[in-house]
C-alpha cells in the first residue's frame, strides 16, 4: 500500500539521507508546501503546495534525479515569495518556456521587418550574417539568457578582421535583443553594453575607388569595344551620364522615364534619401534609352538581367570593370563626376550635390532649399555627358 506521509512538519523535516531512502509509494513533506512524490512505478519528483490568488494549487518542480533537496527548497521559498506578493508562480514558469530561443526570435525579427526593407538583398543580408556569425554560438541560447559575455563570444573574433561586418552583426543582435525587451523577456540589451570591452575601429571613411574624370572617356571606349552583352554595355553608360546609384539604374523602369521630355524621375521608395529624384537626361543618356527598348524582356525593366523580369545583377558592372583591368568601383564613377564639375566647370556646389541627389546635412540651408534645381541640373549633364565624349556608335 502506497504511503502518505502527510503529518505537519517543521520546516526542513526531510534530510537528504531520507530522501535518498524514499522509496515506498507515497507524499514525504517537507516546508513551504515542499514534498517529494514517489509513485509506485519508482518515479520520484518534488511537487509544491501553494496557494496563488486565493487558490490552491500543485506545481512540479522537477525530477528529484536532477533536482536536488536544497535545490527544490530556494525554489519552493522563492514560489511561496512570488505568491505572496500576488504574483503566480505557475503562469511565470509557463511564460519563460514559452520565450524564444535566439536563433527563433532573429527569424521572427527578421520576418516582421523584411516588408519595410528596401530591397530583397538587405533582408536577405540579416539573416546571412546571424547565420554566420551568431547563430553557431548564440543561437539555442532564450533570448532572455544572452548576456554580454555571450555578444562578446560572436563579436570578438571578427571585430578587427571584419569591423564592417562586425558592426552590422552588433547591430543586427541589438534589434533582436530590443524586441526581446519589448516583449519582456530581458530588460536589457547586451549588444550595448559591450563599447568598452571592444576596441575602437578606425572610422575613418572609405571612399570608394574613383577613375579620374578624365580617364572615363578611355573607360567607355574599353566598355563599348568589349565582349559584354548590350544591356551591360548601356546600362554602365547610363548611371556614368546621370551620376544615378548602381541600385537606382538596374532597378529603373519603363513607366519612371519620360522620353519626349527627357526626364527619368526616380521614385522615393528607390532612392536613398526617401525623396524622389527627376534626372535630366542629355540627348546622349535619351539616345541610350531609345536602345535600350529594342532590347525589352517584355517586362517594365529598362536595363533587364539574364532572366525575364529580374533586374542587371549587382555585380556584373563591376565584374566588367575589373576584367577590363580598371581598378574602379562602379559607384565611383559619382566621385569622378563630382571632380569634374568642381574643377572643370564653374556650376554652384549645390547643382552638383543636387545632381548626385545628396541630403543638405545643414538644417538651416536645407530650410531655405525648396528648387531641385533642375535646368541648372540639365545644362550640367548635359555638359558631362560630352566630356564623356564618347563614340556615339551602338
Amino acid at each position: 500500500m502506497a504511503r502518505n506521509v502527510t503529518a505537519r512538519r517543521p520546516e526542513k523535516a526531510l534530510t537528504a539521507q531520507r530522501v535518498r531512502n524514499a522509496t515506498e509509494p507515497g507524499k514525504y513533506f517537507d516546508g513551504n508546501g515542499l514534498y517529494l512524490l514517489v509513485k509506485p512505478n519508482g518515479s520520484r519528483s518534488w511537487v509544491q503546495r501553494i496557494v496563488i490568488r486565493g487558490k490552491r494549487r500543485e506545481m512540479g518542480l522537477g525530477s528529484a534525479a536532477l533536482v536536488t533537496l536544497a535545490e527544490a527548497r530556494e525554489a519552493a521559498l522563492q514560489n511561496r515569495k512570488v505568491a505572496r506578493s500576488g504574483g503566480d508562480p505557475i503562469q511565470a514558469k509557463q511564460e519563460a518556456l514559452a520565450v524564444l530561443t535566439f536563433e527563433e526570435a532573429a527569424r521572427k525579427v527578421h520576418e516582421m521587418h523584411r516588408p519595410t526593407w528596401s530591397n530583397a538583398k538587405h533582408a536577405a543580408q540579416f539573416l546571412t550574417t546571424l547565420e554566420t556569425y551568431a547563430f553557431p554560438h548564440i543561437g539555442p541560447v532564450k533570448v532572455g539568457e544572452v548576456n554580454t559575455s555571450d555578444v562578446l563570444r560572436v563579436l570578438t573574433p571578427i571585430w578587427t578582421d571584419k569591423p564592417e561586418t562586425a558592426r552590422r552583426v552588433r547591430q543586427r543582435i541589438g534589434m533582436v535583443m530590443k524586441w526581446a525587451v519589448a516583449k519582456g523577456w530581458r530588460q536589457d540589451n547586451p549588444a550595448e553594453a559591450i563599447s568598452q570591452a571592444l576596441p575602437k575601429h578606425d572610422r575613418r571613411k572609405v571612399h570608394r575607388k574613383a577613375l579620374p574624370y578624365a580617364e572615363v572617356p578611355g573607360f567607355l571606349r574599353a566598355v563599348q569595344a568589349s565582349k559584354a552583352g548590350a544591356v551591360t554595355k548601356l546600362a554602365i553608360e547610363f548611371l556614368i551620364l546621370t551620376a544615378a546609384r548602381s541600385g537606382e539604374v538596374r532597378g529603373a523602369v519603363w513607366s519612371e522615364i519620360d522620353l519626349s521630355a527627357a526626364v527619368w524621375t526616380v521614385p522615393a521608395e528607390r532612392m536613398k534619401a526617401k525623396r524622389e529624384h527627376r534626372v535630366p537626361l542629355s540627348p546622349r543618356a535619351v539616345a541610350i534609352l531609345q536602345a535600350a527598348q529594342s532590347l525589352s524582356d517584355g517586362s517594365d525593366l529598362v536595363f533587364p538581367g539574364a532572366k525575364r523580369g529580374r533586374p542587371l545583377w549587382d555585380a556584373t558592372m563591376s565584374k566588367l570593370a575589373r576584367e577590363l583591368g580598371f581598378d574602379v568601383d562602379i559607384h565611383g564613377f559619382r566621385t569622378s563626376f563630382r571632380m569634374w564639375a568642381q574643377e572643370k566647370t564653374d556650376s554652384p556646389r549645390e547643382v552638383a550635390e543636387a545632381a548626385l541627389a545628396h541630403t543638405i546635412r545643414n538644417q538651416a540651408e536645407a530650410a531655405y532649399a525648396r528648387s531641385d534645381l533642375f535646368k541648372k541640373r540639365r545644362g550640367l549633364m548635359e555638359l558631362w555627358a560630352e566630356a564623356a565624349a564618347m563614340v556615339n556608335n551602338l
